[in-house]
This record gives structure tokens, C-alpha cells and sequence, in this order.
């Protein structure tokens, strides 16, 4: 038996035993009780069903059953409602047997179930960042607040590299603020490249920080290659692969899984789907579907690589491929439960996606992940704090609002004269005014943000590109993509794996009527998608490959004949690493590839800065592995090519900000009322990552292959 086991409070021992049939803790447990005993801020990284929640859940019940703690003592935030409602049962299994109570808020759960009786609120209160913003703007509520000892977070992965994470992290020294103490942070992540980094991202050096990583044993796994050409026949080989089975479908888009429950429907039983636009309704059925005895199949995108439970799992089905490896570990995790081997079969469209997927495996092999990336320059986060600021408290002066921002850990990096600049152009463009020291929201401010009390500042969720698609009966069935509906006008949609007829668009209201439709024939679409393509790790690795000509994997003939056609495609002579130029062709039509497999983020600003250095006339394209360049000069259009990509080696970081164009404002919610260097400093930093090209391209070498080749498509 552990340490750890018999010195938990006694009734959490019997709540273990008799709820979960325990007698001893896992060892991410065990790491995690004491590390969370020593007061510390604490990131616990395991993979899915690795016991994170209960590795931070058990430590905080121990500890409010012991010390009898008032009030709200603990907080669990979550990226995802949906993952609120599917851990509100685990929490109760384990609190309610022995006397903790829990309560969940969100905006789908109603106003009378997302309260509590005056003095008596719940022990743990589970809520988004959003709502948790709502919260602190209600006096009665907030004040409740004032207790909390604990914060967990929950999928901390999930927020790091978008303005969600920046918001958060303000909300936690907004907490801070709130209790007039450092409350312990407790993070719960899968497996990330840079675990030290995060961990000092959310403590942020307030006090002891420990990471708990108890390396994952190794453990069967299968995967299976299908590489097939035609539509036709990739559908036929999934309805073959999850007949009769539990499985997930995962595709990378909410168009595709659309396309593809429409194209399966009739062929495959209990078929269901999940992605972002749908209700929650149809959601939580596909959630319960693998409650069935018989086989059921979730076709569905990222939603649920994150934590909500579904269960065990015959077989995880990857369409195409992931963008990363951690997001192919979170799918994978979803399989191989309770001792058995987890099983990926891929279905893919030609011998590059499989080099692709085999490069992703590797790394996962090899227990490489990529870093995440925190935004530097958050500067509308820190504007919709002011506004929030100006919004909860009557009277503000200069000084309070630039104090506000300049003991916030979150903006600590910033430029220190960023809060008086952004101040002067909202008081010159009348989002501020003043009365003698005083500043208040101004008119401009009233027009844009001041509707329905103010609310649209307590999200960093940018809202207005879908519509509400509800039917006569006023059901609301999903949600749809503004500029498809406008640009289609009325006709049949697929949303959540049915047909539907729009009847009406209420552009005011930002709502479409629709009834029950036909064949569901309409591709419907989503804008807003990653414009990334594969992570750099994942470009890099297959560049390795190419280098290597071979696969770590054991693969059968007809993989290993697949993957020589994949790497014919690339130029011959490229090494592991570095840049390569091949002249195309003849060379007076001035065709050169430069083979870049840094991603398609690097190879965009790649693109960009050689169309400035080589002029208008020349025409760049790229993709995740080259960028082809055409009209390049009649004459030495390698040379030409290969110095401006020395030229733009040689360039400094504020040469490219001045060269990058920026792009449209409504990109970032709030980014409209920044001025304008601001916002471009914001663009260059965040949208382009300045700072990591720029390292990225001065560390690499520039071959030129002088000779023909045939570059990568």
C-alpha cells in the first residue's frame, strides 16, 4: 500500500473504496498529493485516462474534509462546457458520499440551477474563464469568491497558445487580488514539448512551482496504413474497419465530418457526430452512444480529444491527418484503455499523407512533442482589461488603470509605456473621456461595446461569424457559418449529420430558421479554420526521413513501396536539415522551388518578405514543405532567388515589422480600438511569430542544388 493511501482523511478512504473499489492511488496520484501538500503551484502532465483529475481532486477533498474549509474553496475552470458537464459526475461520485458539494456554471446551464443559497455556496464551483468573468462582475456572487485556496485548471494545454490563455491567466491574479492570498494553481495538461516552461507560465514565479510527470509505460500499440485514392474507396474501407465496433472518426474539419456522417449514413450503425457548431443536445447523444451494448461510431473533430469521457474504444479512426503530434497522442489516448493495445487505423488519400503520418508516429515514438508557443504582445487582452476595469469600478484615474495593468504578471513583458499609449488614443477617439483626474467610458465605447450591460467584454471568444440555426419550434439545432449562409442564400445545409432547409435569415439577431430538408446534399462549410497546416516538428521530421530514406516502423512491402514514392517527390541531395533551392525546368521561365519543411506558419513569412526582396512581378506560392517560385528572372534565377533569401537572413526584427502587411483588424476581438503601431506590433509578434522565424531562419543553412530536380508538390 502507498504512503499516501492511509493518511487521506477517513472518509475519502471509504469514498475511494466503496465508490472506485480503491485500496491504493496510482503513482501520478501519489506525486501529486505531495506535491500539492507543500502549498506549491503544481502541473500534472499524463496522457488521457492517466488519472489527472482525480490526482488533483483527491489532495483538495483531503485537505477540506480535514481543515473544514468555508466557502467556495476550489475552483475547477475548463476550456470546454461540455467537459464541465461530462466531470460534474466525477466530481459528485466522489464529493457528494462525502459531504463536499458541487455546482457547475456555464452558459448553457440555466440561471436557477447556476446558483446557490446566500450563505451557503458549494465547496466546488466549475465553471469556463468566461462565466467565472460574469461572475466577478456580480457583487453578491463575487464575494462568495473570496475563499477559494484552490484553482484547478483543467486541459491547461487548451488555453497556452490563444488570447483564452492570457485571459485566464489575468483571472487568476484577479483572484489573487479577490482573497488577498496566492491561491495554489494546480494544472492538469496531456504530454507537452516544454512542461518546465508551462509550469512557470501558470504559476508565474509567485511561489514553489513543482511538476508532476510520471513517464507513461510503454504499451501495445497497432496501426493499420490504408491509402486509397478514390473517395469511393476510402468510405468503403471505414465502413469496413468500424463495422460492429466502438469507434471515433476524427477528421480535421467540421465540413468534413458533415460530409462524411452524410456519406455514411445507412451504411454504418449508431452513427452519430461531434464538433463545435452542433447543440449540445446532439452532443451529449453522441457522448452517450457508446453506452449502447451494440457498436456505435462518433464521426467528430477536436472536440473530443479532450477529456470527456466516452469510455473504452475498439478502434480510433484518423481521415487524413492531425496538424500535430500532440493532438494525434490525445487521439490515440482515446484507445488501449484497462490493459489493452490501443489501435489507430489511418485512411488516407495518397503515399505523402502516409510519409506524414509515419513522421507523426515517430515523433510520438520518440517522445518528441511540440513546444507550445504563449502569446508575447496580448495588447487587446490588455485593453479589454481596462474596459472591464472602468466597467466593475466607478472611479478610475490614469494611474490606477496604468498600476492595474503594470502588477499583472501577464502584461509584465510588455512594452511599460503600452497602457498610457493605448489610453491616449481611446480618449482621442472618444471610447474614454475624463472629468478632472476621472476616466469613464466614453460614447464610442457605449456604441461598440456597451451593449446588453457591457457583456461582450467578458469574453475573448470573437462572436458574430455563425448564426443560431433554429427551427419554427424555436430548437436551436446548431450553429452556421455567417458568410456560407449569406453567400447562399436559401437552400439545403447538413448540420449535425442532418438536412435542413433554410426558410429565413435574421441578420439582426444573428439567426436562421430552418425546417427538417432532403438529401442533405450541401457541403456545408465553417470559415475561421487553421491556416498552420503541420506543426514544425512534423515538417522537420519528415525532412529527416526524406534525408534518411527509410522508417523506424515495421511496415509491410506495399507501405514500403508507398513511402519510396513519397520521398521520389522531394529533390534528391536534401539533407536533415536546412534550406535548399532547385531551379525547375528551363531555367528562363525563372521556376525555382526552395524547399523550406518548417511549416506552412514559417514558410508564409518566407513568402512574403522574398515577394518584397524579389519585387511584384514575381509570383510565390507555398505549403507545409516549399515554397515555388516563378518569374524569378530569365537569367540566374537560382543565384536571384538564393540572395534574397540571404538578405532576408541578414534582416532584424524590426526590418520585418516594417515589411509584413498587416491583416484585417477583426482578426482579434477588441484589436479595432488599438492604435495602430500597436496592433501591428501584436500582428508581427502573434500572427506571424517574428521572433521565431527569425531565429528559425538565421540558424539555417541555404543549399543550391544546381541541376533539375522535381520539387515537392
Amino acid at each position: 500500500m502507498s504512503s499516501i493511501f492511509p493518511s487521506l482523511h477517513e472518509s475519502l478512504q471509504q469514498v475511494l473504496a466503496q465508490r472506485s473499489d480503491w485500496t491504493d492511488l496510482r503513482e501520478v496520484q501519489e506525486e501529486a498529493c505531495r506535491a500539492i501538500r507543500t502549498g506549491g503551484d503544481v502541473l500534472i502532465i499524463a496522457p488521457t485516462a492517466g488519472g489527472k483529475s482525480e490526482a488533483a481532486l483527491i489532495p483538495v477533498m483531503d485537505d477540506l474534509l480535514k481543515h473544514g474549509r468555508p466557502g467556495i474553496a476550489c475552483l475547477y475552470l475548463s476550456p470546454l462546457k461540455a467537459l464541465i458537464n461530462d466531470q460534474e459526475e466525477r466530481f459528485r461520485t466522489f464529493c457528494t458520499p462525502a459531504a463536499l458539494t458541487v455546482t457547475k456554471w456555464h452558459g448553457d446551464v440555466s440561471r436557477g440551477e447556476r446558483s446557490w443559497t446566500q450563505n451557503e455556496p458549494p465547496h466546488f464551483l466549475m465553471i469556463t474563464p468566461e462565466s467565472l468573468e460574469v461572475l466577478l462582475q456580480e457583487e453578491t456572487r463575487s464575494f462568495d469568491l473570496g475563499q477559494v485556496r484552490y484553482i484547478i485548471v483543467d486541459e491547461l494545454h487548451a488555453f497556452i497558445e490563444s488570447e483564452r490563455g492570457v485571459h485566464l491567466r489575468m483571472l487568476l491574479h484577479r483572484m489573487d487580488l479577490l482573497t488577498k492570498r496566492k491561491i495554489q494553481r494546480i494544472g492538469l495538461s496531456a504530454t507537452v514539448g516544454n512542461p518546465r516552461e508551462i509550469l512557470h507560465w501558470l504559476s508565474e514565479g509567485r511561489h514553489t512551482a513543482e511538476l508532476v510527470h510520471i513517464p507513461v509505460p510503454p504499451q501495445e500499440k497497432q496501426f493499420r496504413f490504408i491509402v486509397e485514392p478514390e473517395e469511393t474507396g476510402r468510405i468503403d474501407a471505414l465502413v469496413r474497419i468500424v463495422a460492429g465496433k466502438k469507434a471515433l472518426v476524427f477528421v480535421n474539419s467540421r465540413s468534413n465530418a458533415e460530409h462524411l456522417v452524410n456519406t455514411c449514413t445507412g451504411r454504418i450503425r449508431n452513427l452519430h457526430i461531434h464538433h463545435s457548431s452542433i447543440s449540445p443536445v446532439t452532443r451529449k447523444m453522441a457522448e452517450e452512444a457508446f453506452n449502447s451494448q451494440d457498436g456505435a461510431c462518433i464521426i467528430c473533430t477536436s472536440t473530443l480529444e479532450l477529456g470527456i469521457d466516452i469510455g473504452d474504444l475498439d478502434v480510433v479512426v484518423q481521415v487524413g491527418l492531425p496538424d500535430s503530434v500532440s493532438s494525434f497522442l490525445q487521439r490515440m489516448g482515446r484507445s488501449g484503455r484497462r490493459g489493452n493495445a490501443a489501435y489507430v487505423a489511418w485512411i488516407l488519400k495518397d503515399p505523402s499523407e502516409l510519409l506524414c503520418s509515419i513522421a507523426i508516429i515517430e515523433c510520438a515514438v520518440l517522445k518528441t512533442v511540440e513546444d507550445l508557443r504563449p502569446l508575447k504582445k496580448p495588447y487587446h487582452v490588455l485593453l479589454q482589461q481596462v474596459f472591464l476595469r472602468l466597467h466593475s469600478h466607478s472611479r478610475n484615474t490614469r494611474r490606477d488603470l496604468v498600476s492595474f495593468v503594470h502588477n499583472a504578471p501577464v502584461f509584465a513583458a510588455l512594452d511599460p509605456t503600452a497602457p498610457d499609449r493605448i489610453l491616449d488614443h481611446l480618449i482621442n477617439n472618444g471610447y474614454l473621456t475624463t472629468d478632472g483626474e476621472i476616466i469613464m467610458p466614453g460614447p464610442e465605447a457605449e456604441r461598440v461595446f456597451g451593449r446588453s450591460n457591457w457583456k461582450d467584454l467578458f469574453s475573448m471568444i470573437r462572436t458574430g461569424g455563425e448564426y443560431r440555426a433554429v427551427t419554427p419550434d424555436g430548437e436551436v439545432v446548431g450553429m452556421l457559418d455567417a458568410q456560407f449562409v449569406n453567400s447562399r442564400g436559401p437552400g439545403e445545409v447538413s448540420l449535425g449529420g442532418r438536412s435542413w432547409t433554410l426558410v429565413k435569415c435574421d441578420e439582426g439577431h444573428n439567426m436562421v430558421i430552418v425546417v427538417p430538408g432532403g438529401t442533405g446534399s450541401s457541403r456545408t462549410f465553417w470559415t475561421g479554420g487553421s491556416e498552420e497546416g503541420f506543426s514544425p516538428l512534423v515538417c522537420r521530421t519528415v525532412q529527416r526521413l526524406r534525408w534518411q530514406g527509410k522508417t523506424m516502423l515495421p511496415l509491410g512491402s506495399h507501405e514500403q513501396g508507398l513511402l519510396q514514392r513519397a520521398f521520389a517527390g522531394f529533390p534528391a541531395g536534401i539533407g536533415p536539415e536546412g534550406l535548399y533551392l532547385v531551379e525547375q525546368g528551363n531555367d528562363k521561365k525563372g521556376e525555382v522551388t526552395v524547399v523550406s519543411m518548417n511549416g506552412a506558419g514559417f514558410n508564409r513569412v518566407l513568402a512574403l518578405l522574398l515577394r518584397h526582396q524579389l519585387g511584384p512581378a514575381v509570383q510565390v506560392r507555398y505549403n507545409d514543405f516549399a515554397l515555388h517560385v516563378n518569374r524569378a528572372g530569365k537569367d540566374a534565377a537560382g543565384e536571384r532567388v538564393a540572395r534574397a533569401v540571404r538578405e532576408i537572413q541578414s534582416m532584424d526584427y524590426p526590418a520585418i515589422v516594417e515589411i509584413l502587411p498587416l491583416v484585417p483588424v477583426d482578426g482579434w476581438k477588441f484589436a479595432s480600438a488599438l492604435p495602430e503601431p500597436l496592433f501591428r506590433e501584436m500582428v508581427i509578434s502573434d500572427h506571424y511569430h517574428g521572433e521565431d522565424f527569425l531565429q528559425t531562419l538565421s540558424a539555417s543553412t541555404v543549399t543550391h542544388l544546381l541541376r533539375e530536380a522535381q520539387g515537392p508538390s
